[in-house]
């Protein structure tokens, strides 16, 4: 399966988790090994240690214990705890905004605040927990136990137009079309200052940041080709003396490739990052729109996927959808509109 654009609709999984590290220097010897450390690491309880021990994930300076009856020798212990398996996702009766539904497929207006799918720290209220109780069995499979009939995925705080396959022909259809980037997708985006020139393309190679590896990044080698076409709607605030740039703009993005976080890192990487991107905008944006920002209730990016086009894989025919940015984007833009 591909995945397209995490966020902005993700082509790329996350890295997966590593394991978690505890570490604690145990000075004393002649207590069981098990004691010792039950007492050294008092968040985990002694079954759990001895489960650990005898998995291999427990060491002394370096070298891997395999026993829990024999006695602590002082040095420094590390435990490392495995990533959480995910759980069989429930179905949980969530309201949705349906704009088409058949037998091989559904679209929803997916709002702000809904993931995907679970993932840690997020292990229900996602959109697979919702679709489970709505399609019931006719859910496609090929996603697996904890991503049935995702096809792609928008960012939990990104709004906007998705679709999932309920059928397997479908998916296959559908995943075929993400791949070859045979998809109509544009997203709407609220912008601090606006990019320059008002419309191009921006074409980049996109990959894991190396200073930081939850982050994407526009690389000078490595990563993968991403490409991105722009247009400045509008523009609010007069420009500052200094930039000649406004204090806000509504940037309609469209995606040729789906990378993760695509039009985030995009616009970040032209000095006009998306207002309320807690990851990607760097730098403040000017006292009058952070006003707006608080009055309109933002507490996300400022990013709607407004149009997402295609045609159907089992049908063949040409389906569009068009949704128009949620409440919190149409109060800021109308606060923005009066500066």
């Amino acid at each position: 399966m591909s995945d397209p654009d995490l966020i902005d609709d993700e082509d790329q999984s996350p890295a997966a988790a590593p394991a978690d590290l505890l570490e604690a220097r145990i000075d004393a010897s002649g207590l069981r090994l098990d004691k010792a450390l039950a007492e050294a690491f008092p968040v985990l309880s002694r079954a759990r240690l001895q489960a650990l021990i005898a998995a291999g994930a427990v060491s002394r300076d370096g070298l891997p214990l395999t026993g829990g009856s024999a006695k602590a020798q002082p040095g420094l212990y590390v435990v490392a705890l495995p990533p959480v398996a995910p759980a069989t996702p429930q179905p949980e009766a969530i309201p949705l905004t349906v704009l088409y539904e058949d037998a091989d497929l559904i679209v929803i207006d997916k709002p702000a605040g809904m993931a995907a799918h679970p993932a840690p720290g997020t292990p229900n209220g996602t959109l697979v927990n919702a679709l489970l109780a709505h399609c019931g069995d006719s859910l496609s499979g090929i996603g697996g136990v904890a991503r049935p009939g995702i096809v792609h995925r928008l960012d939990k705080d990104t709004s906007g137009v998705m679709v999932a396959a309920k059928t397997d022909r479908a998916h296959q259809g559908l995943s075929a079309l993400f791949a070859t980037h045979d998809i109509e997708r544009t997203y709407i985006a609220l912008t601090r200052g606006a990019p320059s020139p008002s419309r191009g393309r921006i074409e980049t190679r996109i990959g894991r940041s190396t200073g930081d590896r939850k982050k994407m990044a526009v690389l000078k080698a490595g990563g993968r080709e991403a490409i991105t076409d722009y247009v400045v709607q509008a523009t609010f605030g007069e420009p500052a003396k200094a930039s000649g740039a406004p204090l806000a703009a509504r940037v309609a993005c469209t995606l040729h490739t789906g990378r993760t976080h695509q039009i985030r890192v995009h616009l970040s990487s032209k000095g006009s990052p998306i207002l309320g991107d807690a990851t990607y905008g760097s730098g403040s944006p000017a006292a009058a729109v952070r006003a707006g920002i608080a009055e309109a209730g933002l507490v996300r990016q400022a990013l709607h996927a407004a149009v997402l086009g295609f045609v159907h894989p089992v049908t063949g025919e040409i389906l569009r959808f068009e949704t128009p940015p949620p409440t919190d984007m149409v109060r800021l833009e109308a606060l923005l509109s009066n500066l």
